[in-house]
């Protein structure tokens, strides 16, 4: 099947061009700059004269909750909502139950994506303090990485003893596999929550959470990160960064590298106000001065990615202070559209955002043919239009949990159509729920 993509304007690799793009079944075959189409016969051909086509946003940071906690949500209801956002490939974390923190998880992961996610997909592998000897086993071009909690972890998962965090870098150094860690010092989250407990009772309001899981306890565990990536030479990909002096570690090596995520792009600590807990996530949100930084460092190189650490959970769950209320917000279906208000804004530029959500992730983790459009890359494109307002309202939401800390927000941009692996499978408002996407190949 031939699709003809024509009269919009391209974003890619740093230009913005009026341009057609011609599909064939899943990849492309031509991108020709000017209005003028290419001749030919097409089974398809889609007017985009007015809107603007990026490459499909790769959202390398997000949770599914399947296996096991499909009551929040699974990977048929969030992959859709990640279709309806322009997202077209995404990486899922393994704190699911069971852990993916053993090779049967793992591909028990993606025979539920085969039969199951609309997008494409590919899941990270869990460290915990006895298992780094299952990474020689991996097939490296199936998995992005090794996702490794050094704090703010349950079960086994939550590794923080020295010798087992040498060995986890140093295997991974050796295999060339990069790890993706979330930094926070559990010693000094339990201190502040037991002092936080004593001043203000058993369930301190949501407004203490960014003292609990303060800005030091991210900072130093942050540290101990980048000192063992230096020591081994491992591939260090630190997740969802929140704090401004954190940013100082990055742009020094070529080997270490920030993401950070829609929630502290977006929100500080005095959204808590309106917001409440359900803004209430991990690491928490902070200052406008850190929130600020973060946007600044969207420009000047020291945010290497822009993901959304989408990580649904029901509303009842969401109610109460920092002890009772679940960390966590669903956000893969509005990241694109809250990033394309900044570049309104004027925090950034369209062509920055482009290599923030596709190009860098891409890159970063080595994917296969994805997060560019190319001749002979696949086909994952998404059509967006200005100037469209509409309001997040629960009828609009695709997640399974049927809210979000969007609810109310009126955007000034739209997801216009998603096309994945040459797919039409998002059009204004239709969804083809018979689509599946594919496996993500990397290096």
């Amino acid at each position: 099947m031939t699709t003809l993509l024509y009269g919009g304007n391209i974003v890619n690799e740093g230009k913005i061009f009026i341009g057609s793009i011609v599909i064939e079944n899943d990849h492309i075959v031509l991108i020709k700059e000017g209005e003028e189409t290419p001749r030919g016969s097409y089974d398809k051909e889609v007017d985009a004269t007015g809107c603007f086509v990026l490459p499909g946003i790769i959202d390398e940071h997000v949770h599914f909750r399947e296996p096991g906690l499909t009551q929040k949500a699974d990977i048929e209801s969030e992959s859709r909502a990640a279709a309806y956002g322009g997202v077209t490939s995404y990486f899922e974390m393994p704190n699911t139950i069971p852990q993916t923190t053993t090779l049967e998880a793992l591909e028990d992961k993606f025979q539920l994506a085969r039969q199951k996610s609309h997008v494409n997909y590919s899941f990270f592998f869990g460290a915990t303090s006895q298992n780094a000897h299952f990474f020689r086993e991996l097939d490296l071009h199936r998995i992005p990485g090794i996702k490794l909690f050094m704090g703010a972890s349950t079960g086994n998962m939550l590794v923080d003893k020295e010798e087992s965090l040498s060995q986890i870098f140093s295997t991974a150094a050796m295999l060339n596999l990069p790890i993706v860690t979330h930094c926070e010092d559990t010693r000094q989250i339990n201190e502040n929550m037991a002092l936080a407990k004593k001043v203000y009772g058993e369930d301190p309001k949501i407004e203490q959470h960014q003292y609990i899981r303060s800005a030091e306890a991210c900072y130093d565990s942050t540290l101990l990160a980048v000192e063992l990536a230096k020591r081994f030479g491992t591939s260090l990909h630190v997740a969802h960064i929140s704090t401004a002096r954190e940013l100082d570690f990055f742009c020094q090596f070529s080997n270490i590298t920030a993401e950070a995520v829609i929630a502290h792009i977006f929100f500080c600590n005095s959204d808590y106000r309106e917001k409440g807990s359900l803004i209430k996530c991990n690491p928490s949100i902070k200052s406008s001065v850190d929130r600020d930084a973060l946007r600044k460092g969207l420009v000047n190189g020291k945010i290497f990615c822009v993901a959304t650490d989408h990580a649904p959970h029901l509303l009842s769950e969401k109610q109460g202070g920092c002890c009772k209320a679940a960390s966590g917000m669903p956000m893969v279906q509005f990241s694109l559209p809250s990033m394309l208000e900044l570049v309104d804004d004027g925090v950034l530029t369209l062509e920055r955002l482009v290599e923030l959500m596709c190009h860098n992730p891409a890159n970063r983790f080595q994917v296969r043919k994805r997060g560019f459009i190319r001749s002979q890359y696949a086909a994952d494109l998404v059509v967006v239009r200005r100037h469209q307002p509409w309001k997040v309202t629960e009828e609009i939401i695709q997640s399974k949990c049927k809210w979000s800390p969007m609810m109310g927000h009126e955007y000034n941009w739209k997801v216009e159509q998603t096309f994945c692996n040459g797919h039409l499978i998002y059009n204004r408002g239709y969804f083809d729920m018979d689509s599946r996407g594919e496996e993500i190949s990397f290096r």
